[in-house]
């Protein structure tokens, strides 16, 4: 599978577009009336505030301090970059933020501070201390983390992790457990090697002792060589403590009869020399970011008995810290904790590793395009599996309890574990299954507007993401001048321009257009002047002789106009059973609106035939397709002769045995609401629709738009169902991501009639 690439410019553009930053803050209450803002400010307010003054512990009740976590750095060791900064550190400290809420429903604050004087450090957090539920140090660089860790760690009573030191320590003795467990090996035997002795690789090396290994087989190297005992040169309080009684001098030769490497140092620290040197079924920890100490490709040419991680997503066994934190401070601030102590980090390494050995679900396996089973390239679980959010706070949160740091213990863990299953976003699996597909499928994509820049772009970031190939419709020079212009001009060699003037299948086009449009008054010169000219014709032509896998088009033409031209090659009319389907993705809900494209306004068994369009879309998604045909009546009432062909759409559906969930008519809050739904006891479906089916195109159109502009709905589609070929047909406001996600649609084959 080919690896990804992303240029300067993307990434520029991602921090921009649309807004700049990567977060935004919402109210979680109404904030519309003259009510709500005498509760939510004065006088209102004054109530908790009082009840806080009284009782500290009901910060967690009233206000958002039991679910707030402050992202904290000064700048000193951002990523592989160094010292950029408290301000160049800002993106990052932006983007664990995120990680916070993505996988954990963690809401997270960056806060970057401009010293580099430890004790202006620890006294800016602590005095921050009442405001947030945990604090989460990130890129400080040693030994000033150190200070500055422990020293807040005295004088707070609420979590201060380093993900820098711990969440890494953390991550790879999840990894380690695995590894020794295959290789047949217990931890208080191994003979473990650590270089680096950084921020990370102390922690890790802590942390690993605290699991059982015994100090004298841990031997630790830093750029001087071992630390022994006796060593003055380059050594500290925190290096010190790790120091060992030996003769071993340098890392070759402490590599000798070696059972485990962690490395958290550079590139090439280690020789394929050293790797022949270790021990039987060696266990290699290669964490240098971007690159190994060692890959595995290099490792396994000489041992191929070696188990290896890295810190790569492009390789097996990825040591990715984003299994470890959100994690540990959801389940830390679920019970109010006081600290994130060993405990708790070691049940987190252990849940870990305990859900790695664990069947491996098929939405996991989709999302990597392989099944996943535990072995050597599997011995620490992906970022993306689903089991995570409830799996492992809970068993934090257990630990957290059983240690004394809870100030608010859990009773019922089998609740806490439900309500942490409903925190996860099911849209964003979704929407992965999907990305993998199409990186799997590899498709040849066909731009039909490639005069238009957001195409373009679309273009290049579709063949640079490893989705496929990617051919543009246009002019050469065109083209060029276009990316040249959008600051992209190194992608006019990486893309195939087809210019439909000067192709070699031209003749052949024609000739098949000819047949198809002889009878409906086009003669020869109507019909040149379509396939040469008309650049959604041609692009349709190309699709369906084999000359591209899919076809993304209507970027800067209505969608009317598109599909009149598409239906001069193909059969893509409401008679020939074409059907749109959009997806609205909202607050963690994905609902799918039909038919929002082909159909001006069906008659009833239209309906029951959208019904099955859509339902099959909603499969292709992931979704289990749960149907209500929508009205303004609800089963029968009011009677209206507008409603009737949805009240017998269902009798249709009846008659063809579908094997989907169904009913109506119905108002949308009953399709939607659990609690109104419930009033109606008869109803055939088993929960919340998400299919909507609507009586008519302006209607549908009405109702997707609104939840776009009123709720923030994120829209996908309309997707183009029913048709023998992947197309997709963007709207004419679509950005370069919009019309990009309709790329990986069509490269997915999401609405090809099968």
């Amino acid at each position: 599978m080919p690896k990804h690439r992303i240029t300067d410019e993307e990434a520029l553009a991602f921090h921009v577009d649309p807004t700049p930053g990567k977060f935004e803050i919402s109210p979680t209450v109404p904030m519309t009336s003259q009510r709500d803002l005498s509760l939510a400010y004065s006088p209102g307010v004054a109530v908790p505030c009082e009840a806080i003054a009284a009782d500290p512990s009901t910060a967690y009740d009233y206000t958002n301090k039991g679910n707030l976590v402050a992202v904290i750095s000064n700048g000193t060791a951002v990523l592989g970059l160094g010292n950029l900064g408290a301000l160049g550190s800002k993106p990052v400290m932006e983007g664990k933020a995120v990680l916070f809420k993505r996988f954990a429903d963690v809401n997270s604050i960056d806060i970057e501070l401009d010293t580099e004087d430890p004790d202006e450090i620890i006294n800016a957090v602590r005095l921050m201390g009442p405001t947030f539920g945990g604090i989460n140090l990130e890129d400080i660089k040693a030994p000033e983390c150190f200070i500055i860790e422990q020293k807040l760690k005295e004088e707070m009573d609420i979590p201060v992790f380093h993900d820098d030191q711990h969440g890494t320590a953390v991550i790879c003795a999840a990894g380690l457990l695995n590894a020794l467990h295959l290789s047949g090996k217990k931890i208080e035997d191994c003979k473990i090697v650590l270089n680096g002795a950084g921020a990370a690789g102390i922690a890790c090396i802590e942390l690993i002792k605290s699991m059982g290994a015994r100090h004298e087989n841990c031997i630790a190297c830093d750029t001087k060589g071992v630390i022994y005992q006796g060593r003055t040169e380059g050594m500290n309080q925190w290096k010190s403590a790790h120091a060992v009684n030996t003769e071993l001098r340098t890392l070759e030769e402490a590599m000798v009869g070696a059972d485990v490497f962690l490395g958290v140092s550079v590139k090439g620290a280690v020789t394929q020399d050293m790797v022949k040197s270790m021990a039987d079924n060696p266990v290699i920890f290669a964490m240098a970011n971007p690159d190994p100490e060692i890959t595995p490709e290099e490792a396994h040419e000489v041992r191929n008995d070696a188990i290896v991680a890295t810190g790569r997503s492009d390789y097996p066994n990825q040591v990715n810290n984003v299994l470890g934190f959100p994690y540990l401070f959801r389940g830390a601030l679920d019970i109010h904790a006081r600290a994130i102590n060993d405990e708790m980090k070691i049940a987190c390494a252990q849940a870990l590793a305990k859900l790695a050995r664990e069947d491996v679900p098929d939405e996991v396996a989709m999302a990597y395009g392989k099944k996943l089973s535990f072995g050597r390239d599997y011995i620490i679980p992906t970022p993306f599996d689903p089991r995570l959010i409830y799996m492992i706070p809970t068993a934090v949160a257990r630990a957290g309890m059983d240690t004394g740091v809870a100030r608010r213990p859990i009773i019922d863990m089998e609740g806490y574990e439900q309500s942490l299953k409903a925190r996860m976003d099911p849209t964003a699996s979704i929407l992965r299954g999907i990305t993998a597909r199409a990186r799997q499928n590899q498709a040849t994509m066909i731009f039909a507007e490639g005069d238009d820049p957001h195409v373009l772009r679309a273009a290049v970031q579709y063949q640079r993401n490893g989705y496929g190939r990617a051919l543009v419709i246009g002019r050469q020079d065109n083209v060029r001048e276009l990316l040249e212009t959008a600051g992209l001009g190194d992608a006019v060699r990486e893309l195939r321009v087809v210019n439909a003037a000067n192709t070699e299948n031209l003749d052949e086009y024609k000739d098949f257009l000819y047949g198809r449009l002889q009878r409906d008054g086009f003669d020869r010169h109507d019909v040149h002047r379509l396939a040469a000219r008309d650049r959604h014709v041609f692009a349709s032509l190309m699709l369906q002789h084999g000359h591209g896998d899919g076809l993304i088009t209507g970027a800067t033409r209505k969608s009317a106009y598109v599909l009149d031209r598409i239906n001069h090659v193909f059969d893509a009319r409401a008679s020939d059973g074409a059907v749109g389907v959009t997806a609205l993705l909202v607050k963690g809900r994905i609902v799918l609106m039909a038919d929002t494209l082909v159909h001006e306004w069906p008659e009833t068994e239209d309906m029951a035939d959208i019904a099955e369009r859509a339902a099959a879309v909603a499969r292709g998604l992931g979704l289990e397709p749960r149907v209500a045909f929508v009205s303004f009546s609800t089963f029968g009432y009011p009677k209206s002769e507008r409603a009737q062909k949805l009240h017998e759409a269902p009798a249709i559906l009846d008659a063809r045995g579908v094997d989907f969930e169904y009913d109506g008519e119905m108002t949308a809050d009953v399709a939607l609401n659990p609690e109104v739904m419930a009033q109606y006891p008869f109803c055939r479906l088993s929960g919340p629709a998400n299919i909507l089916v609507v009586p008519a195109r302006h209607s549908a159109s009405i109702s997707v738009k609104m939840m776009q502009e009123l709720a923030g709905a994120t829209v996908i589609g309309p997707i183009l169902s029913g048709i023998d070929k992947p197309i997709q047909i963007c709207s004419t406001n679509s950005t370069s991501n919009d019309i990009l996600n309709m790329a990986v649609l069509a490269a997915a084959r999401l609405g090809e009639k099968k």
